[in-house]
């Protein structure tokens, strides 16, 4: 069947959705997953530490099978719908459970609950996650299209996991922990909380965005009938990621994990110990998040529109990661005034919530880019593969996660910054380095990933070629079949 030429705005809203999905998950596994699992159920952290990066080196092998998979499988439910649904009540039984697990039981139950429920919900979440991300191409051609499809699921994933820290820091913690974050953090009963109603949004973003595009299963390509050796296998993966602007693509990944890594490992000794945020004031400056994502929902198609995905990657990418480590600048030169001050706040919020808008800009456009290599590639090696680019991107960013925090390590090495002491015993010298050690390191790496991004040769021009070749195959095949 010939796809329309406009998706539906509620098809498009309700896609995204599902990301939502994938935002409450990580913002699990990254707040509050180690906090819980070492003073609530009282691990070892270090066993924490170890059980999820054994689920997350299983989850990341996990990505590029999933996403072959996808790309290959021939059903009435097309090619990614039937993972979409499998993957909605597994996900969510697990995530719930992860939040309520066994009491008064051994330190071994306890790490091999941890292990096995991170396992399931990380494999349960690529079952949905790769393929719902491939389905963006297959849903629609159009370049500028697929930008504004992209777009909002970049919306929800940031809001969806924003969400529950809001929820988290200015309900959950104060009604159910006598008003007290610093008691809340260490009771159950949060925690329980906040399972029941993650696990809840996550099942509902997974059945609305996979119920949501079901409709457009006739509309989509099916993989040619064949028989697969291991070899072939593995050998079509090869000729598919070796795709010259994919490269560019998965090494931007790479670098650009390291840095996000370096950042968010980072970023509690910035708000806490170089800005000296209050609590509140760190709950305050997540909201804007909400409008960063926004400011990159709106941004990123008008930017296909005028500039085209790589120009207006590359601008908003340099003015982002620039901007980014300014207000870090402006205190080591002491140009701002002193911590305390009420601008210092009005300053990194507004500040914070533009150059985030023009990263999530610059996601999305990198992303949008991604999808329109799936033609390219169609060209060269006569398949859809918008499963392994996708996983593959994935299992890159996955790979590297660690070293961004070995890179932060390195950092308050070179600082010297003290363990355990309260932020008025902190060394004035060891706040300097901090934020002089950060700085070029973190435009070392971003710089480099802009670099690498500079090679990618998809252009609009490209692209709209491509589709008329491959309609003009497709007419050829068709007329052949009839001969």
């Amino acid at each position: 069947m010939t796809q329309s030429k406009r998706l539906p705005l509620f098809t498009s809203v309700a896609y995204g959705f599902g990301s939502l999905a994938f935002g409450v998950k990580n913002n699990g596994f990254d707040y509050y997953l180690l906090i819980f699992y070492s003073q609530v159920v009282g691990m070892d952290a270090r066993l924490v530490g170890l059980a999820l990066l054994i689920a997350l080196v299983i989850d990341a092998i996990s990505d590029p099978i999933v996403g072959y998979w996808s790309d290959n499988l021939r059903s009435r439910w097309g090619r990614r719908h039937p993972f979409m649904f499998a993957a909605a009540f597994p996900v969510t039984i697990s995530y719930f459970l992860i939040w309520a697990p066994p009491e008064n039981v051994s330190a071994a139950t306890s790490f091999w609950f941890l292990l096995i429920m991170a396992i399931v919900i990380r494999t349960s979440i690529t079952f949905f996650e790769t393929p719902n991300a491939a389905l963006a191409p297959e849903l629609t051609t159009d370049y500028e299209e697929r930008s504004q499809l992209i777009s909002f699921r970049y919306f929800f994933a940031w809001s969806g996991g924003n969400l529950m820290n809001i929820l988290m820091f200015f309900w959950v913690f104060p009604v159910f922990a006598s008003n007290s974050l610093a008691d809340g953090s260490i009771l159950r009963r949060p925690y329980e909380i906040y399972g029941i109603i993650a696990s809840l949004l996550i099942l509902l973003s997974i059945l609305v965005s996979a119920a949501a595009t079901y409709s457009r299963i006739p509309y989509l390509k099916a993989p040619p009938k064949r028989k697969l050796s291991v070899g072939q296998v593995f050998k079509e993966m090869f000729e598919t990621v070796s795709n010259r602007s994919f490269v560019a693509l998965f090494l931007a990944a790479i670098l650009g994990a390291v840095a996000t890594g370096l950042g968010a490992a980072l970023h509690i000794y910035f708000v806490a110990y170089f800005w000296e945020f209050e609590a509140h004031d760190i709950g305050l400056l997540s909201i804007g998040i909400f409008a960063s994502a926004f400011l990159g929902f709106r941004l990123a198609p008008w930017l296909t529109r005028k500039m085209g995905k790589k120009k207006g990657a590359m601008t908003m990418g340099l003015v982002a990661f620039i901007g980014a480590p300014l207000p870090v600048v402006l205190r080591l030169i002491d140009v701002l005034p002193a911590n305390g001050d009420p601008f210092i706040f009005w300053f990194i919020l507004v500040t914070g919530i533009t150059d985030l808008g023009l990263m999530i800009c610059f996601q999305i456009l990198v992303a949008s880019m991604l999808a329109d290599i799936v033609e390219q590639s169609e060209l060269a090696t006569g398949r859809r593969s918008e499963g392994v680019f996708t996983a593959s991107i994935t299992f890159a960013r996955k790979s590297v996660q660690g070293l961004g925090i070995m890179a932060a390590s390195i950092v308050l090495t070179i600082a010297a910054f003290p363990v355990g002491v309260s932020i008025d015993q902190v060394p004035e010298q060891s706040i300097w380095m901090l934020g002089a050690t950060y700085v070029p390191l973190v435009l070392t790496l971003w710089l480099l990933m802009m670099a690498a991004l500079s090679t990618y040769t998809v252009s609009r021009t490209v692209h709209e070629t491509n589709l008329r070749e491959l309609a003009k195959r497709a007419m050829q095949g068709s007329e052949g079949e009839k001969a």
